[in-house]
């Protein structure tokens, strides 16, 4: 979730990508939902054909679209597929579908985790060789670590979305089990080998690059694989997914350039509240498929006007909170610089995400996260001095 960081796999971005309807948990889990037919055929390969049972059916209530939903063109809809969100273009071509799978679109929280590191390290020096570490270290952290989470979350979701989004890769045979497979082995290997050599090139006698590496994909694999398949549980999968876009990430960009020590580490993990806020914003469209599948999101387990309240207090309280920690530390201006940025973002809420949750969740994080995000990069350079 999600490595450095994979981390599993949502942001925010991340979350809004999947299916309203997830998938069961392992107690209540219904006979398997596909089984492969020999004599269908995709561009001369075979095809997974996908056969839901009744009871499934009637549980999640909705009649899953052969085709993608159409987006606002021909040209919109590939670009959706090329940044693996929805309104994707149905492609044939391998390299496309495989891109399609790491989702792109989730690359940049992780970047920006490793700038916020690399910053509070107070150690990163404008020339071509701490430049090009914080580049590998980006790729480590977003196409290989963040697209090996990705990949095995379509995997491990693969039927629920068989039921509800059937013309994507996976279910719908574009991309066969083996292919995906090695995609998942090949993102993951690429990725701790990429940590491995920075621990190599930042002269570390403690490989903690590539520590960071192996913990942030076995995060990934428990956040989206049974049998504890962290995303069942709203507490946990949020707080698990708001550590892989924050901590982790910044932890990498931290120890690559300088030394990652415990007062960041809980700094870090109290920003990851703010990430678990984020995380219940892309619940609320979830909310009926849920309920449906018997998962305990927030919203579900504790009706949406409760559900709101404890997402804004996590944004809010936690910021406050770290604006608090930077003037105690004797950091009056940074202090004062986060709570400017955290101004807009109460204004946002009560202005789009308090009146409808649903209907306005992608319109309160376009306004509103910027200044979340600046705000993280305000901490990382208190803390480098």
């Amino acid at each position: 979730m999600a490595s450095v960081v994979s981390f599993v796999s949502s942001s925010s971005v991340a979350l809004s990508n999947r299916s309203p309807y997830r998938y069961r948990s392992p107690a209540v889990r219904a006979p398997p939902l596909f089984c492969y037919h020999r004599n269908h055929k995709i561009s001369g390969r075979r095809r997974l054909t996908v056969k839901a049972t009744e009871t499934d059916a009637n549980e999640v209530k909705a009649t899953a679209p052969d085709k993608a939903p159409a987006s606002s063109g021909a040209a919109g809809s590939s670009f959706n597929q090329l940044l693996g969100i929805k309104g994707a273009a149905q492609e044939t071509n391998k390299w496309k579908i495989r891109l399609q799978l790491t989702k792109p679109v989730t690359w940049p929280p992780l970047v920006w985790g490793v700038v916020c590191g690399a910053a509070a390290s107070g150690n990163f020096h404008w020339n071509v060789e701490d430049v090009a570490k914080s580049i590998v270290c980006m790729i480590m952290s977003g196409p290989c670590l963040t697209g090996y989470t990705q990949t095995l979350n379509d995997w491990y979701d693969r039927e629920i979305d068989a039921i509800n989004e059937p013309y994507r890769p996976i279910p719908s045979g574009a991309i066969s089990e083996g292919e995906v497979i090695t995609q998942i082995w090949v993102l993951l290997l690429g990725g701790l080998g990429l940590g491995g050599l920075l621990d190599v090139w930042a002269g570390h006698t403690s490989p903690v690059i590539f520590y960071l590496a192996v913990g942030g994909s076995l995060l990934s694999y428990i956040y989206s694989a049974p049998p504890l398949k962290l995303k069942q549980n709203g507490w946990i999968g949020n707080f698990a997914l708001g550590a892989s876009y924050i901590s982790l990430p910044w932890w990498a960009g931290q120890a690559l350039f300088g030394t990652l020590t415990p007062d960041i580490i809980v700094l870090t993990l109290l920003y990851s509240i703010a990430g678990l806020g984020i995380a219940i914003v892309n619940d609320f469209k979830s909310i009926e498929g849920d309920r449906a599948m018997g998962l305990q999101s927030l919203p579900v387990a504790f009706g949406m006007e409760t559900a709101k309240w404890i997402c804004v207090g996590a944004i809010d309280i936690t910021q406050l909170s770290i604006a608090g920690y930077l003037l105690g530390a004797g950091k009056p201006f940074y202090a004062l610089a986060l709570l400017g940025l955290i101004l807009p973002q109460v204004y946002f809420q009560f202005q789009y995400f308090l009146k409808d949750p649903v209907k306005y969740d992608v319109k309160y994080q376009a306004s509103a996260q910027p200044f979340l995000i600046l705000g993280l990069l305000v901490t990382a350079l208190a803390t480098s001095h």
